[in-house]
């Protein structure tokens, strides 16, 4: 079925549910972990999917939820005393940086971006993107319940490959609902447990900790508020710019594959698309967006492609936000639980870059695409740091992004041509 074409109501309604369902478990778990708000992050990503949608024309479906790349970058930004104004302000401007390059992509044509970031580099950035977050999950999510978070890591991997079609689609959404669940069993049966908390001080506290839900309303705004800028931090934020540009790309050509139908041509409209409605959440303090894969997941299996159940998705996000006892329960998900999923989906947004080398086949034995990668991927992973000045400084996802991409493009410049 087309994007265009439309379907009775009554299965709009029931497509669009699925795709709600589809998105919603990463739709709120990554502001989580960002530290921002995930009532308002459920309700932008409403907006920001009928604003894509608009853009595109209808040609592209897609539903847009908070992005995974931004994680890395704004939990240095928090460790170095940044505040949710200024992870948002930087979130802002890489928002209006990948809308510019969706413009310039629309006039210039899509080729422009595979002669600025082939594969090889696209595949790295997003990698170490990934990778880099390993020591969140080992310091402040893992050590908080190791046992639970353990059983929810199983529920999540087991669920995606045992669990037939749509039920293996959100295995993530299932890990996390068991998970809260068997928190909630093991304060009952075995009492409060004594192990760090998020900030790692020890204590004996529940697991599960439900107070903030009775008093909180059923119907009320999530609260925004105005960004603010720093130079750092933008710095330390501008490397996802290159994950999201290399997730739109493959989402529009996923949906080529699945309609049968040329999509290059609205490339840039759904870079620019993304890019703007990143730029409008974070001015209202809300996160990042992006295409989701997700939701790929369920169009391949639903082969239902009418943009018009991403309406339905996106109208039911909104009013989903408007619910603060809402808000209230996923701000109550355990530390351990949080450690299960995030062990598992971060070492996917690595692989990511790995499958992008794969689908491309990069020549590592050319030590122009090996040398920079090698450089680059360790210094991000590490967070290796350098220091121009008190206030300005590259460590991280930042510095191994640099040393990617100049150490590439000067090396194929400078390169004798017997090399070649």
């Amino acid at each position: 079925m087309a994007p265009g074409e439309r379907l009775t109501w009554g299965r709009t309604i029931g497509f669009g549910a699925q795709h709600v369902v589809a998105m919603f478990g990463a739709t709120f778990v990554f502001p989580v972990l960002m530290g921002l708000d995930p009532n308002l992050a459920i309700m932008v990503s409403g907006g920001a999917t009928i604003l894509f949608l608009l853009v595109v024309q209808g040609k592209i479906p897609s539903y847009l939820g908070s992005s995974a790349s931004f994680v890395g970058a704004v939990t240095a930004i928090r460790a170095g005393g940044g505040d949710t104004a200024t992870v948002t302000g930087a979130i802002l401007v890489s928002g209006a940086v990948l809308a510019a390059v969706g413009a310039v992509v629309h006039f210039a044509g899509p080729a422009v971006v595979h002669r600025l970031l082939p594969p090889v580099l696209s595949g790295a950035v997003v990698l170490l993107i990934g990778f880099n977050l390993a020591p969140v999950v080992a310091e402040t999510y893992w050590p908080q319940d190791q046992w639970i978070a353990l059983i929810t890591m199983i529920i999540v991997v087991a669920g995606s490959v045992l669990l037939p079609g749509f039920l293996g689609r959100i295995a993530v959404f299932l890990g996390l609902a068991g998970g809260y669940l068997l928190s909630w069993a093991f304060d009952v049966l075995f009492g409060p447990i004594t192990a760090p908390n998020a900030d790692g001080v020890v204590g004996t506290h529940p697991r599960v900790d439900l107070s903030g839900v009775a008093d909180a309303p059923w119907f009320g705004l999530p609260e925004v508020h105005a960004p603010s800028f720093s130079a750092s931090a933008i710095i330390v934020v501008l490397p996802a710019v290159i994950a999201l540009l290399a997730e739109n790309t493959g989402h529009v050509k996923a949906v080529e594959e699945m309609t049968g139908t040329d999509l290059q041509g609205s490339l840039g409209r759904a870079v620019f698309a993304d890019g703007f409605a990143t730029t409008l959440s974070s001015a209202l303090g809300g996160p990042p967006t992006t295409t989701y894969a997700e939701n790929i997941g369920v169009m391949a299996a639903t082969r239902v492609y009418s943009t018009a159940a991403y309406w339905v998705a996106a109208l039911v996000a909104v009013g989903f936000g408007l619910c603060p006892k809402f808000g209230a329960v996923v701000a109550a998900i355990p530390g351990g639980v949080l450690g299960g999923i995030t062990v598992v989906l971060y070492g996917m947004v690595g692989l990511l870059g790995v499958k992008i080398w794969v689908q491309n086949r990069v020549d590592f034995a050319d030590p122009v695409n090996l040398l920079p990668v090698a450089a680059g991927v360790i210094a991000g992973i590490g967070d290796v740091s350098l220091t121009f000045t008190p206030s300005l400084s590259l460590s991280g996802i930042a510095l191994g992004t640099v040393i990617t991409l100049l150490g590439y493009h000067l090396l194929r410049a400078f390169r004798p041509a017997r090399h070649e």
